[in-house]
């Protein structure tokens, strides 16, 4: 029986560092902090991502091309790409739980209203065959057409993986074949859109098939990239990325999500082409990214007039726009950047998007949702839109970030191990198993929460086991069957070779002691303030936990002061520290001198970032100001 692939599987010719280990031999435990997710993601994301597809109109946009019901095109004119990501996400989630008939009932039905609604030729896209039929390819800067059948093919590559949705399948070939037909041969019209996301589906879809030209086209994109083809009139032709070719550009640069989608296909066209150029600039424009234009949790994206990178060092805790998508962009471009060089720098900025920027967008019951993910939310902030809400809202009118979420979270086993020719490596951990051809390695962790890793490992024979040692842990240690084994990490991983046919236990201790963080003195938005954090988790202070009347930004936190981790219900491990209160003195808004106010003391309490808004909507704060700050 052939395994069911995950969400990145690079062919056997691809010149990839690292194979991920199938979705079939990876299987999180329950109780582990991935387990609860996945299943907070069955039973409470997906249904409600399903449920409000019909609410949205998502689907009867989708019927008004059909004739199954009359009236209005409703909401964003790339709706039909919730109902992609959605199906993407069920059929992920069939691989973990085949038997779940109302799940396949969904993925089936809804194939076959898509296939209702394709045109002879191939074409679906039920904004432009209702609303705009002449405009057929003559909006790309706009349209999302291509954005949007990116989504259909990855949802199809979900499905052929996962052994369901034949006509699903059938459908997104279709499509990819008039792409190919209109925009692949030499002769035709350049053709990308002005949302990136088509590449790195294509790349997936040629994966699955074979199909060369699939892969042809994706590269034929990027290099026409950065010639000036979009209308860019708006927000201007970075903001699109048509502003200077991917193989010469030096940043990152425009709308985060389109920089992201953009790089993850630039790294998947480049392993499979052995396009060492191609993946340079990947690295180039990673080294920009996370080098200035990365917030501490993991967040990017600085503005919300353009939801676009600012410049460097340009990141306000308050206005940080931080779109979850961009996040599980981030995750994904990591993941692919980890393949293609198993470099674990790309591992750690995996794991702080996942556990913070990505993880603290949804609620504790998995159905409401932050679009954007500032690391401050002011007193007296107006959360009347939905761009910038107070707390988290069960849908959006451009519903990208939910459906994104569930599509991720199904399929998270993929982003967890991976092999090559020596082994197995382990990147995020979790309690649950890993098996490969090689071997099966059974976890014991409360990690996020403790730093103690067990591991039961068995083989068949020698292979080196590669355990990452985070860059945020400063000190690890490690036994093998009790016995102590030096601990010296080459490049981010402890590598443990011996004969595991006999089975052993690993024990890899990270310490998790509490840091106090302070950004480069260029983020001239929190100047003055410290930031706490514990192991993968960045932590922040919630009105929540102050006692009443005291207002968020008079708080101030002691840098010198220990802290120490605590519990509260429903947070294994909060943080507690001296602080003070200091109120502003006067009601001037500008004022010479200092005024002369008498600080209070103050007990401050923490939570992890991903925590926060879960008790009562009220502020918060990530970056505090310090008692020495005046």
């Amino acid at each position: 029986m052939t395994a069911h692939q995950g969400p990145v599987q690079p062919t056997p010719a691809a010149t990839s560092a690292l194979r991920p280990v199938a979705l079939d031999g990876v299987a999180f435990a329950a109780d582990g902090f991935f387990g609860r997710w996945q299943r907070r993601n069955a039973t409470g994301t997906l249904p409600h991502c399903v449920e409000q597809l019909e609410v949205s109109g998502a689907l009867d946009n989708l019927r008004l091309v059909t004739g199954e019901v009359t009236g209005e095109f409703r909401n964003m004119w790339f709706a039909d790409s919730d109902v992609h990501k959605t199906l993407e996400a069920a059929a992920w989630q069939l691989t973990s739980d085949p038997g779940d008939e109302r799940l396949r009932a969904f993925v089936d039905t809804a194939a076959e209203l898509l296939a209702k609604a394709q045109g002879d030729d191939g074409y679906l896209n039920s904004h432009y065959t209702v609303v705009k039929p002449e405009r057929r390819w003559q909006e790309l800067h706009y349209s999302h057409e291509l954005y949007v059948g990116g989504h259909l093919i990855q949802a199809a590559v979900a499905a052929a993986r996962a052994g369901v949705g034949a006509e699903l399948v059938a459908v997104a070939r279709r499509f990819a074949d008039l792409l190919v037909d209109c925009f692949g041969g030499p002769d035709a019209p350049p053709g990308i859109d002005g949302h990136p996301g088509v590449e790195t589906a294509l790349v997936e879809l040629f994966r699955v098939t074979g199909h060369r030209p699939y892969l042809d086209l994706a590269r034929r994109m990027l290099d026409l990239r950065g010639q000036g083809l979009l209308d860019g009139e708006r927000f201007g032709s970075a903001y699109l990325q048509d502003h200077v070719p991917v193989r010469r550009a030096e940043e990152v640069a425009g709308h985060v999500v389109r920089q992201l989608y953009l790089l993850a296909g630039v790294v998947d066209v480049a392993v499979e082409t052995g396009d060492e150029e191609l993946l340079d600039a990947a690295r180039r424009l990673w080294d920009d990214a996370f080098g200035s234009k990365t917030y501490l949790t993991g967040a990017q994206g600085s503005r919300h007039r353009d939801e676009a990178f600012g410049d460097p060092y340009e990141l306000p805790a308050d206005r940080a726009y931080g779109e979850t998508c961009a996040a599980i962009a981030s995750v994904q471009w990591n993941w692919r950047m980890l393949l293609a060089t198993g470099e674990s720098r790309y591992a750690d900025e995996l794991e702080r998007a996942l556990y913070n920027a990505v993880a603290g967008s949804t609620s504790a019951d998995g159905t409401r949702f932050f679009y954007s993910n500032p690391l401050h939310l002011r007193t007296g902030h107006d959360g009347s839109h939905e761009d910038a809400p107070s707390q988290r809202l069960p849908w959006y009118s451009c519903a990208c970030c939910p459906p994104n979420l569930a599509r991720l979270v199904a399929s998270l086993h993929g982003y967890t191990a991976t092999t090559d020719d020596t082994g197995v490596q382990v990147h995020l951990y979790s309690a649950g198993t890993v098996r490969t051809e090689a071997a099966e390695i059974v976890t014991r962790t409360n990690y996020p929460w403790d730093g103690r890793v067990e591991l039961d490992v068995t083989g068949s024979g020698p292979f080196t086991l590669a355990l990452r040692v985070p860059g945020w842990c400063a000190e690890a240690s490690a036994l093998v069957d009790g016995v102590p084994v030096d601990v010296v990490p080459e490049g981010g991983y402890l590598r443990l070779r011996r004969d595991w046919s006999g089975g052993a236990t690993v024990t890899l201790d990270l310490a998790m002691p509490v840091r106090v963080v302070t950004a480069h003195p260029r983020v001239d938005a929190v100047r003055g303030c410290v930031a706490l954090a514990r192991g993968p988790l960045v932590y922040c202070v919630e009105q929540a936990d102050l006692p009443a009347g005291v207002v968020l930004e008079d708080v101030r936190i002691d840098p010198a002061a220990a802290v120490e981790p605590t519990d509260l219900p429903d947070v294994p491990v909060a943080l507690t520290t001296r602080g003070a209160v200091v109120p502003p003195g006067d009601d001037a808004l500008y004022r010479t001198g200092t005024p002369d106010s008498a600080a209070a003391p103050l007990r401050l309490t923490a939570v992890p970032y991903f925590l926060w808004g879960n008790r009562s909507p009220g502020p918060m704060r990530v970056w505090i100001p310090t008692t020495t700050t005046g």
